[in-house]
């Protein structure tokens, strides 16, 4: 008898022990975007279980009160009750409606191509204040990431400064990933010669882990970095020491870093090609190679594609009047890139 006491409590020492090195990130988040999304999921479950605990105890109470061999108040005429359906369709409804609402107004707030409107739940963003722009691109099987501002690039690490609201911009080189900081805010897929977008901040300093959520392959173990979360000056110390490598992102440096590879160390690079991310997202990395981005000017313009899609034929027709037209379509009516 003692013996199987003890073997039925194996599952739960068994699940204690697993759980002992959960640290529960995605319900205490350090970004606001992630705090919100962790409400979200908090007020979801609590409407649910509205309906789902009273089913439960329902459920024992009637195979409790009517077991054979009790003696239950036995009606067998009874086939109607007012109050009991109100309760039954009503409670349901008014859920569904609370959630359906909580999550149109949510879908739009959280989308993650909207630019922040607050950095925190007591504080806007503030006026004149300028997102920090990164450009992630997924490799096999590493992270690069581009800092424009700042014309540095690195391998497997990241960086932002506390309370400053942060736009990524994503992309892959070839096979689909999904870029994933449960502290700062939801995943998001890259995907080759597509843009993604993120808008988040980060609200306390810290390390916090990245990784791709999406399977890729042989590698996709190791696909992981770390994001630091750091003041002003540490910023600014980071970016310092990200300078002070002897590194710099060719596109020969990068033609060897697309190549698969894991495990790979954090590696910095100084400065690198301000044109690399723009070809790597529109595919045109090569001499002689078509941006996509040059490709749908062209089409939205009506011109023929033979003077994007052949050198030759570009040299031979106006240089200066295909750049004209092409940054007058780029731009637009209302100076919205094709990129954007």
């Amino acid at each position: 008898m003692h013996l199987f006491k003890f073997l039925r409590l194996i599952p739960v020492l068994i699940a204690a022990a697993l759980m002992s090195g959960c640290d529960l990130v995605l319900m205490s988040p350090s970004g606001d975007i992630a705090a919100q999304q962790r409400d979200l999921i908090l007020w979801a479950t609590f409407l649910m279980l509205l309906v789902i605990v009273p089913v439960i105890i329902l459920t024992l109470v009637f195979a409790f009160r009517y077991r054979a061999g009790r003696n239950a108040t036995y009606k067998p005429d009874w086939d109607h009750s007012t109050v009991l359906e109100l309760v039954i369709w009503g409670a349901p409804l008014m859920i569904i409606i609370a959630l359906g609402a909580m999550t149109w107004v949510s879908t739009h707030k959280l989308d993650p191509y909207r630019p922040l409107e607050r950095i925190d739940a007591n504080r806007p963003v503030p006026e004149g204040v300028e997102p920090l722009v990164i450009e992630v691109v997924s490799l096999d099987w590493k992270w690069l990431f581009f800092y424009p501002e700042q014309n540095v690039a690195v391998v497997n690490e990241l960086a932002a400064p506390v309370d400053r609201p942060i736009r990524f911009k994503i992309t892959s080189e070839g096979a689909m990933n999904s870029f994933f900081i449960p502290a700062l805010a939801g995943q998001i897929y890259s995907m080759a010669g597509m843009e993604t977008k993120l808008h988040a901040v980060i609200n306390e300093v810290g390390v916090y882990d990245g990784f791709s959520a999406n399977y890729s392959g042989a590698g996709f173990s190791d696909m992981r970095f770390k994001f630091h979360g750091l003041s002003d000056e540490d910023f600014d110390a980071w970016i310092a020491k990200v300078k002070a490598s002897p590194n710099t992102l060719t596109r020969d440096v990068y033609r060897e870093l697309e190549q698969p590879s894991q495990a790979n160390p954090v590696t910095y690079y100084a400065s690198a090609d301000e044109t690399l991310y723009h070809d790597i997202l529109n595919r045109c990395l090569e001499s002689g190679d078509v941006c996509m981005d040059e490709m749908m000017a062209f089409t939205e313009l009506g011109l023929t594609m033979c003077i994007a899609g052949d050198p030759r034929d570009r040299e031979a027709g106006s240089e200066k009047e295909v750049r004209e037209l092409l940054d007058l379509t780029m731009a637009g009516d209302n100076g919205r890139s094709i990129n954007q």
